[in-house]
């Protein structure tokens, strides 16, 4: 460990200890929320422990033995969040999968993990690990928690998740203490889960992350935000993703914070208005949706609630952020701020469901700064946070009255921070610092050095103050064949500022100037044309129709001028660009489940466009193929036109599209 204070041992060094310690600091505390049919459950601490021993000691009868790896399936249910402190009770090692994986994607982790339980949610995750439990020789039982669609599964390996805990009751009756002794055995050192990476540039790895990664990162980052018992958070991303095993497992059972989980996928948006969180995390994607709905309300609204926003939303973001902030701001610009909370900046957040919002990180890809002043011109404490799964994810964060648009913050307490001279690396050590990549020792050497610092793979530098800014993945910055530097991501960043962009992936390293291959956002762009009263029947006519073209060159101009501004990237502005005719999807494998590129398939799969993007063509017939919901493949066939970009003169240089 770095220091003293992130090396010391706390006596619950478990979670499952965690637990115990919170049935008898806070019993009667709400733990855990779900809303069913309409009605919110509650469970406290208390009725928490006791369907978590139930479930262990029903899995113990079932024959899970310490060391055993338990696959996790399914979105986010207190059941699945139980399921896992119930393995770790045991000594057994949760390991949490994408449950929109296909089942070819599943058999691979669930293979090399050598899993042999999965408590899965329902028929759909049942029926693809039956395709696929035959290649899985360690699989010994699945135990499915919802029992709809499952009555006449006759498989002998198949428990209902319910039928698992009354068989664990049973046995607490005849063993009252083994519960608890089965706790006390855990250790500091133990593995407390094992995550799987989205695998953007290979197969997946399994990051090995012990109690002591999780507790201490949890400790730390609890303290640095003073979370306490009295937080109430919405666990809606994926339970496999490291951030939601931190914020609903680690942050929840060290603070004692309720963690409620919403229906389902299709009803955040209601359950986080009906809730009401005062902790929230969210990618950038899902802030840039809230206001992107706000826009489109607004602009469906009368002429005087559009002004009366309009102007109050212009003095939030002139006073908001120093309001919010502690700073120096006269009497008669907070008077008209509290006015403007009472009739519009309160009425606002109560909508989006962020009006006891104490606190909001977001992370993954950069914000916008437009999207972020936003937020915090409304009062909303948003923040920036760095972090990888290997780091248990805190590597940068935002200290309070630090706040910052254009960095990912200062180094998180406990967490030391360098960059590389010969590659400009970003490099951590920490605490939270993972065990290792399960059975892959060759890409935990290439990872980690011997004294424990962590290879980031992106690319950044310090500012004056402290502040880290990241520009891209390292392996992905190259360089035009003029020398100019090319961060592709960092250029894709400022053209997904714009709401009507959904993604983009610039192309450019060794090539005479920058192209970029652009998705539309549906909603955005969809609700745009309704207004400008422009018909179109599907994605591909929408994306290909010539004002959705001018609307999205305008963009690329102003991102031109953008990079112009900037004296390392100014080289790389967008000389071409085009609109695809579908979106990058992770069923089509452009994507992958967290939604990160696969940049060298995208560049294979489309170089017929890429290459006229360079040609000087001005449209390009192509053939994709693409798999349908139900697995059915298919063939988009379309003529993707090509636009010329306006570009910012430079000394030395002269200015226009490529010729």
């Amino acid at each position: 460990m770095t220091t003293a204070d992130a090396a010391a041992r706390p006596v619950e060094d478990t979670v499952p200890k965690l637990l115990l310690r919170n049935v008898a600091r806070f019993g009667d505390r709400p733990a855990n929320r779900e809303k069913e049919y309409g009605i919110w459950q509650t469970w406290t601490w208390t009725q928490v422990a006791g369907e978590i021993e139930a479930l262990a000691l029903g899995l113990g009868e079932l024959g899970l033995a310490r060391g055993d790896k338990v696959a996790i399936i399914g979105t986010n249910r207190p059941q699945l969040y139980w399921a896992m402190v119930a393995v770790q009770s045991l000594g057994g090692i949760p390991v949490p999968v994408y449950q929109d994986s296909v089942a070819e994607e599943m058999h691979y982790v669930l293979e090399h993990a050598e899993v042999r339980f999965a408590i899965v949610e329902d028929q759909e995750q049942v029926d693809k690990l039956i395709l696929i439990k035959d290649r899985l020789p360690n699989l010994r039982g699945i135990v499915h928690e919802d029992r709809r669609g499952l009555r006449h599964y006759t498989e002998d390996y198949l428990h209902a998740y319910a039928d698992v805990q009354d068989r664990g009751r049973v046995a607490a009756k005849s063993a009252p203490g083994r519960w608890r002794d089965e706790i006390g055995k855990g250790a500091w050192s133990d593995v407390a889960v094992i995550l799987y990476t989205s695998g953007t540039t290979g197969r997946p790895k399994g990051v090995v992350l012990s109690f002591e990664n999780i507790i201490t990162a949890s400790r730390i980052s609890c303290a640095f935000d003073t979370l306490t018992e009295k937080e109430e958070v919405l666990a809606y991303l994926p339970m496999a993703w490291v951030g939601d095993h931190i914020f609903s497992i680690g942050q929840s059972y060290f603070a004692g914070f309720c963690v409620s989980c919403p229906e389902s996928e299709d009803t955040v948006a209601q359950n986080l208005r009906e809730l009401g969180p005062t902790y929230y995390f969210a990618p950038p994607r899902v802030f840039e949706n809230l206001l992107t709905s706000v826009t489109i309300r607004m602009e469906d609204a009368s002429a005087i609630k559009r002004r009366m926003f309009n102007y109050f939303m212009a003095h939030a973001r002139r006073v908001g952020p120093d309001i919010l902030d502690g700073k120096a701001v006269s009497f008669g610009d907070r008077l008209l701020y509290w006015l403007g909370d009472l009739l519009v900046y309160g009425p606002l957040k109560n909508v989006l469901g962020l009006s006891k919002l104490r606190l909001g990180y977001t992370a993954g890809e950069a914000i916008g700064p437009e999207i972020f002043q936003f937020y915090r011109s409304l009062g909303i404490n948003l923040k920036q946070l760095y972090g990888q799964t290997e780091a248990s994810v805190f590597i940068t964060a935002h200290p309070d009255g630090e706040v910052r648009a254009d960095t990912v913050g200062v180094p998180a307490p406990s967490v030391e921070v360098r960059i590389d001279e010969e590659t400009g690396e970003v490099m951590y050590r920490s605490p939270g610092v993972f065990v290792e990549y399960y059975k892959n020792p060759e890409a935990t050497a290439e990872t980690k050095t011997p004294d424990g610092w962590v290879h980031t793979g992106d690319a950044g530098f310090f500012v004056e103050d402290g502040h880290l800014k990241i520009i891209d993945r390292a392996k992905d910055v190259g360089r035009l064949q003029d020398g100019s530097l090319f961060p592709p991501k960092y250029i894709e960043n400022k053209l997904k500022f714009f709401s009507n962009i959904m993604e983009a992936v610039a192309i450019g390293h060794e090539r005479p100037f920058v192209t970029a291959l652009i998705n539309i956002d549906l909603n955005a762009v969809g609700n745009w044309a309704e207004r400008n009263n422009i018909s179109y029947a599907s994605y591909q006519e929408l994306a290909q129709h010539p004002k959705v073209g001018e609307m999205i060159a305008a963009h690329v101009e102003e991102v031109n001028r953008s990079l112009a501004q900037e004296e390392h990237v100014q080289g790389c502005q967008i000389h071409r660009f085009l609109v695809l005719h579908k979106e990058l999807d992770a069923d089509d494998g452009e994507l992958t489940r967290t939604r990160k590129v696969r940049r060298r398939f995208v560049a294979e799969r489309y170089a017929p466009l890429i290459d006229a993007l360079y040609s000087g063509k001005s449209e390009q017939y192509v053939e994709t193929e693409v798999i349908y919901e139900d697995g059915r493949k298919g063939a988009l066939k379309a003529t993707v036109k090509i636009h010329d970009a306006k570009t910012v003169p430079l000394p030395g240089h002269t200015a226009q599209a490529a010729e």
